[in-house]
Parts: structure tokens; C-alpha cells; sequence
């Protein structure tokens, strides 16, 4: 599996005077097994971009090819393409609806005509893949579960489709720092046991910077560049340009005079003993 991207266009409102090109010219690829972090501030048109990946949203103009498919193309079925490629909404929560986590769970995979007991092993993979106790919640009112817990069981309802890829907006958005470290390790451990694509969206450097292979940042509508996160978190300035901030941990070390682009906290730590032995 993989997607790639080639000149991609949005307008909307085309045509009228509150017309408002939304992407410009956006073109990349994500290969097999990727996690790929997106960032931008809000309004650069993150969100329009996801919704172009599963066709709820209609390309202007260009193409994107998924597993080969160019799903911009008449003909093309939608509903195969939402099979491989799931998406998960910021606050996810908010949609579930079920009387208990089971069925909430299991709407999705009902909805590929599987039988029941095919439907009843993806529910019960998926809620033990986001980190929840099968036996514990299965029969719970969906409603009665902690904020961090709704989520888990909102994205595994996606996860039982087993969607080759994975596309989330926001995935820890209002939680505490104790659950939004549990969502990202849920994330991680579906990413690893899958192997899928793992495209996500996130105001936070520190997140991007810990989960992404690759980083596209996105302004106004435009790609304005794309890397691993040490090569798109060298450009300091170019992000600050565009309203974006360095991960925390490259930050710090950059105030106290370590200009290398640090990411995580092991090597902090390796950097400023060396500092110090200096």
C-alpha cells in the first residue's frame, strides 16, 4: 500500500465571490508502514487534505492514488476505498452512539457484510489493540466511560475495519498529559501490530517529532516542506514564518546553547553532559 499525492487542488466556493483555494498544488507520497505527522496552524488546510484521502471531499483538480487506484477518477468506488483507508475526526467521542462498546464497536465491520463471528473476533481484537479489557467494557454503556476511554473505544471502531491506512486529526486534542500519553502509546502499539499507514494531525511538535518518519508541513493551502522530523525541525526560522513552534526538548536545548536538532529526551540528557563536560 501506498498513497501518493500529485498536484492536488481545492476550491471552494468556486466560481463565487467567496471562492478560496484551500490546497494549492500539493504533491507527496507516503510509503507502506509509514507514520506520517502533519502539522500546520489552524486554517492552513490539514483537515481539507485528510478528507481528499477517502474521498469525502472531491479534488479540484490533481490526482491521488491509493494502492495504485486514482480515487479522483470517475468510476472509482468510495465505499472500497473507505474499506483501506479509515479516518478518525477530532474528538471522535462525540459520534459514538451505541448502548454498549460492543456494538458500538462492531458498526463498522457489520457494515462489510462479514459474518458474526468474523464481526465478533475484529471487536474484540480492536478494543484489546487500543489497551481496553474485552470482559471489562464490552457490555458498558459506551457513555459511562472515561474521556480517555471513550476514545479509545471511538478509534477502535475504525481499527475493527482493519483499514490499511489509518488517518487521525487531533487524536489527543482536551485530554490530560496522563491520557494523552496513553492515547499516543495506543496509537503506536495499533501502528506496530498492523503495520498500517499511520497518517496523523497534530498541534503538538513534541508529538510529531516522537511518532512521525516523515513530517509535511502545510501553510495556506501550499506544501511548504516536507522531511523526517530531525530535517523539517532543523528549519527553525521557516517554521516560526509560518506560525509553528520547535518541539519543547529542541527548544530548551537551543536556549541553553545546544543548536543540534534534539527530538527526544535520552539524547537531551547525552547533549548536556556533554555541555557540561565542556
Amino acid at each position: 500500500m501506498s498513497i501518493k499525492v500529485t498536484k492536488l487542488n481545492h476550491i471552494y466556493d468556486k466560481g463565487m465571490p467567496t471562492e478560496q483555494a484551500a490546497l494549492v498544488d500539493i504533491s507527496f507520497e507516503v510509503n507502506d508502514g509509514e507514520i506520517v505527522g502533519i502539522i500546520g496552524h489552524t486554517g492552513s488546510g490539514k483537515s481539507t487534505l485528510l478528507q481528499h484521502l477517502n474521498g469525502l471531499l472531491k479534488a479540484t483538480s490533481g490526482s491521488i492514488e491509493i494502492g495504485g487506484v486514482d480515487i479522483t477518477q470517475p468510476g472509482v468506488s468510495m465505499v472500497d476505498i473507505r474499506k483501506k483507508v479509515g479516518l478518525v475526526f477530532q474528538y471522535p467521542e462525540y459520534q459514538l452512539f451505541e448502548v454498549s462498546v460492543a456494538k458500538d464497536v462492531a458498526y463498522g465491520p457489520k457494515n462489510l457484510g462479514l459474518t458474526e463471528e468474523e464481526i465478533d473476533e475484529r471487536v474484540r481484537e480492536a478494543i484489546s489493540l487500543v489497551g481496553l479489557d474485552y470482559d471489562k467494557v464490552a457490555d458498558r454503556s459506551p457513555f459511562e466511560l472515561s474521556g480517555g476511554q471513550k476514545r479509545a473505544v471511538a478509534i477502535a471502531g475504525v481499527v475493527a475495519m482493519k483499514p490499511e491506512v489509518l488517518i487521525l486529526d487531533e487524536p489527543t486534542a482536551g485530554l490530560d498529559p496522563k491520557t494523552h500519553k496513553d492515547v499516543l502509546g495506543m496509537i503506536k502499539e495499533v501502528h506496530e501490530r498492523t503495520g498500517n499507514i499511520t497518517i496523523l494531525v497534530s498541534h503538538n511538535m513534541g508529538d510529531i517529532a516522537e511518532m512521525a518518519d516523515k513530517v509535511i508541513v502545510i501553510d495556506s493551502g501550499k506544501l511548504v516542506t516536507m522531511g523526517t522530523p530531525q530535517e523539517v525541525f532543523s528549519k527553525g526560522e521557516l517554521l516560526k514564518s509560518v506560525g509553528l513552534d520547535l518541539p519543547p526538548i529542541t527548544e530548551f536545548c537551543n536556549e541553553i546553547g545546544i543548536n543540534d536538532t534534539v527530538l527526544s529526551l535520552d539524547e537531551a540528557v547525552g547533549k548536556i553532559v556533554d555541555l557540561i563536560k565542556e
